[in-house]
């Protein structure tokens, strides 16, 4: 075995790909029962990152573990090739202006650029060592899964989940588009908040007695000033105490508990409270808008429990056409959904001569100004605080009510429910609660996108009324379409040739159609996957066996599959979901450019080898967020050569046995060789079972530990001389042979999932039978020993492991002292009694090999002689060996140059070279 993973590396995926190792491994398990593990797709549009690496690896781990356990392992990768991150990403590097371009061109130009970074994604997932069936993955823009994916639509319309209407949604004005929950990313923003006074215009016959006769207000408070022209109600909670205060001979409303808060934000001082209502009290009473150019539109009192105290008045501005729980309460009570707001985040003439035409986020200041001069803004401040942003373009959005498409969780919510609960193992178990909570929430999915690169909603509409067209015939007839010409066909063809032959208006007869322009939500696109490749791959199976994705696919491709699934089949699509967290800089802080601490995988790989990186993975607790630094790479790296270095010495001292001549049988072994295979049957069943429960950064400390303390600190250690000095062929050697070539042919299949490259090195370095499999990758795993389980045995080498690590002590303190040089040159008086005595008496004979010194000498009773050790039962003496030291075997005894013809070597060592 050579140094040098990066140039190593790419000749074993050279080895890999040449020989079709992925296509054999799956002949090799035909029939055998499935693990499909459904790739959930990245997005083709840049490098890929160390959050990719992490997801990659983890995949490819748990599917090499799970073939080695005798599953068939098809793994089948994935790419999302529409949607807005697609077209934003092409726009962005080719500087195209998309408002000029027509649908087929941007749509052509989009399909290249996914095209091109599927082939470098691809390249780089490969050199990570994931094996999988890379010539033929799935992607989104393929016409059979576009197609598909029109029939999952189909069935959901015609289930009656399907339904077009004007709602508030998340609106990204830059992308002049609607965005899903998924979509949203939230970052700090500077934010101005202003308290406004809306004239009280209806009172319901509450106004006290000392406060009749002034001009009453509303003390209304929010954070998005733009939309104050947009308000037709103020939110009240029914449960809370308001109170009517005196202030500059007018009457201010707000909750009693925040009177002196809002008076300290304002800047502003109170008069006497002139009395108190209960909020339920104000339902129905009535405000104007305080922009006189509104003609006094009515702004009604309604209740709304969300209204807290924890900020602002306690009297909330309400815009249903600007805000999700606004929207909501705007149906309770009947409100008008003002939005003056258009496609680009513009005010439209509605606004009024001062607004329209000026963006939103520009026209706070607008707002604020002519508030001011109103004489109805009582006060303002500016804070910090998280907001909503485009998880694409990186720039705040908005609430903007809008006509689109929604598929109604509502109409299976429950279903899905009781999948979440019943039919799917959640790893990390908190899944479960996190997922559940956001599906028991959500009320819609807004599916529609206003853009064109991506599949579009196969909805018609009649020319002469309007009316909706969707059905099962006109569904299958757009699918057939789209499997032979792709989405394209939508924009490439008439209404009347996509549908079928004859169609007609349900409602008029007419027969002339317009088709619809939005196109489908991203996350409909990958959440049908299940239905577009594990229904269609005939090597796969549906549901999955497991879907594995970052912790933010619980509102993302883990919902979207699980809610279109349950919608078309009433079951879930996957039997378990794993998820692991964020990669974060080594002092958990998240990678930036600006911070300069962005860690990528390509350039780690042109360091160390991608076998660390594989390292890295399974070294790290994947289901919290993990860390990855220079500085814990150049740990990792040492690690693996510690590992590697214990696989080499093995290796080396192997070269001259042949397993099936060779071996030695179990109970003929040394008694220390039995310890080894019985210290690595217990390694074995550990790792296995982190393995089971995916844990694998207990099995790597496992591994670890056994390679660097139990082989390389003891074992292989105290194995050495006789390794060196005993005949080639004596039962002794070939006895640590046989153990030793046991732990690394095992070993070696247990370290393949995470050290792929690595392993298929020792593979092709050791010896092995003729008909052995190609690759380390097609071995199946290590079969049980049972019989190698001896608890007496165990004991018997815990208490002497003990009692080593005393004596060790000692001699270390002689070789400061400069008593001696190597422990080769010692020779050891052992004084004990009791526990100490018996456990030494037990290996008497063979306690100079086992302390590596010269001589060993073991006396009943401490005496005066002799180290005080830890332990009251033992004293060790240290003196310079007796006799020469042999140049064969490096001992000193009295015995050399007894023999004439070997001058220079111990009895021991002639015996074996004669």
């Amino acid at each position: 075995m050579r140094a040098g993973l990066p140039k190593r590396e790419p000749d074993f995926l050279d080895f890999w790909y040449k020989n079709d190792v992925y296509g054999e491994k799956q002949k090799l398990h035909a029939g055998h029962k499935k693990f499909v593990l459904h790739d959930g797709p990245p997005y083709a549009n840049g490098k890929i990152h160390m959050g990719h690496a992490l997801n990659k690896i983890l995949k490819d781990i748990i599917v090499k573990y799970k073939y080695a356990r005798g599953y068939d392992t098809p793994y089948v990768p994935g790419w999302d090739t529409h949607g807005m991150p697609i077209e934003h990403a092409c726009i962005k590097a080719t500087g195209v202006d998309r408002h000029k371009l027509s649908p087929v061109e941007l749509r052509k130009m989009c399909r290249e650029y996914a095209l091109e970074w599927i082939d470098t994604q691809r390249s780089d997932f490969k050199r990570l060592g994931v094996l999988g069936d890379w010539a033929h993955p799935y992607v989104t823009l393929d016409p059979h899964f576009e197609a598909e994916q029109v029939r999952v639509f189909g069935t959901m319309a015609n289930k009656g989940y399907i339904y077009k209407g004007k709602k508030t949604v998340y609106w990204c004005p830059h992308c002049e588009t609607a965005l899903a929950e998924a979509e949203i990313e939230y970052a700090d923003q500077k934010t101005p908040t202003i308290f406004v006074k809306m004239p009280l215009v209806k009172d319901n016959g509450l106004t006290p007695e000392e406060a009749k006769g002034k001009p009453a207000y509303m003390v209304v408070w929010t954070t998005t000033p733009w939309t104050i022209p947009a308000n037709v109600a103020v939110a009240v909670n029914p449960e809370v105490e308001y109170a009517w205060v005196e202030y500059n001979g007018e009457v201010l409303i707000m909750a009693a508990e925040l009177v002196d808060k809002v008076a300290e934000e304002c800047g502003v001082t109170f008069g006497p409270v002139l009395g108190t209502t209960q909020g339920r009290k104000f339902e129905l009473a009535e405000c104007v808008h305080p922009f006189p150019e509104y003609n006094h539109r009515k702004s009604l009192v309604v209740l709304a429990d969300y209204v807290d105290l924890e900020t602002g008045s306690g009297c909330v501005h309400t815009a249903p056409g600007h805000g999700d729980v606004d929207y909501l309460t705007g149906l309770k009570y009947n409100l008008p959904i003002l939005c003056p707001v258009d496609e680009k985040g513009c005010f439209t003439d509605e606004a009024g001569e001062m607004l329209k035409g000026k963006f939103v986020f520009d026209s706070n200041g607008l707002v604020i100004k002519h508030l001011a001069e109103l004489n109805v803004l009582l006060g303002k401040k500016t804070i910090h605080h998280q907001y909503a942003h485009c998880w694409r373009c990186k720039n705040p959005i908005i609430y903007r009510a809008s006509e689109q498409w929604f598929a109604s969780v509502d109409g299976f919510r429950q279903e899905a429910l009781d999948a979440i609960a019943n039919d799917v193992k959640w790893i990390p178990s908190w899944g479960e609660s996190r997922i559940h909570n956001m599906v028991a929430d959500r009320h819609d999915w807004c599916i529609s996108r206003q853009r064109v690169w991506g599949v579009p909603i196969p909805i018609f509409y009649c020319e002469d009324c309007g009316e909706t067209l969707i059905n099962p015939d006109t569904i299958e007839a757009v699918a057939n379409i789209f499997e032979t010409e792709g989405s394209d066909a939508w924009w490439n063809h008439t209404a009347e040739e996509l549908l079928p032959q004859g169609t007609k208006c349900s409602k008029c007869g007419g027969t002339h159609f317009r088709k619809e322009k939005d196109i489908m939500d991203v996350w409909f696109d990958s959440g049908s996957s299940h239905m577009g490749v594990l229904t269609k791959r005939p090597e796969l199976q549906w549901p999955a066996d497991m879907y594995l994705e970052g912790s933010d696919q619980h509102r993302g491709w883990f919902q979207s599959s699980l809610l279109t699934s349950v919608a078309v089949t009433g079951k879930a699509p996957y039997r378990s979901v794993l998820t692991h967290g964020y990669v974060l800089d080594g002092e958990g802080r998240k990678m930036s450019k600006s911070l300069g601490n962005v860690v990528v995988p390509q350039e780690v790989i042109s360091q160390y080898g991608a076998d660390i990186v594989r390292l890295w993975v399974a070294s790290t607790d994947y289901k919290q967020d993990v860390r990855i630094s220079p500085v814990i790479l150049k740990q990792l790296a040492e690690v693996y050569r510690k590992v590697r270095n214990t696989i080499r010495y093995i290796l080396g001292n192997t070269y001259d046995f042949d397993y099936e001549k060779d071996k030695v049988a179990f109970d003929q072994m040394e008694e220390l060789d039995q310890w080894a295979l019985m210290r690595f049957e217990e390694l074995k069943n550990e790792v296995e079972q982190a393995y089971e429960e995916y844990d694998f950064h207990v099995l790597f400390h496992a591994i670890h530990d056994f390679c660097t303390v139990d082989m390389s600190a003891f074992y292989l250690d105290i194995i050495k001389d006789r390794l060196y000095t005993s005949k080639q062929n004596s039962q002794k050697r070939r006895s640590a042979q046989t153990a030793m070539y046991q732990i690394l042919k095992e070993l070696m299949v247990m370290l393949m999932p995470v050290l792929s490259f690595t392993m298929e090195e020792v593979y092709q370095y050791m010896n092995k039978p003729a008909d052995a499999p190609l690759s380390v990758q097609m071995l199946p795993w290590p079969e049980h020993h049972a019989e190698y389980i001896n608890k007496e045995l165990e004991e018997k080498w815990n208490a002497f492991l003990a009692i080593r690590g005393e004596i060790t002590k000692v001699l270390e303190n002689a070789r400061r002292a400069k008593t001696i040089g190597h422990s080769l040159d010692a020779k050891v008086v052992l004084y004990a009694e009791g526990d100490a005595l018996a456990e030494l008496k037990a290996l008497e004979s063979h306690l100079p090999a086992l302390l590596i010194v010269s001589q060993a000498e073991l006396h009943e009773g401490l005496g005066a002689d002799g180290e005080e050790t830890g332990r009251s039962d033992l004293k060790v003496a240290v003196l310079p060996a007796d006799g020469e030291k042999c140049e064969r075997c490096w001992c000193y005894s009295t015995t050399v140059g007894q023999n004439p013809e070997h001058p220079t070597l111990c009895s021991k060592c002639c015996e074996a070279v004669d």
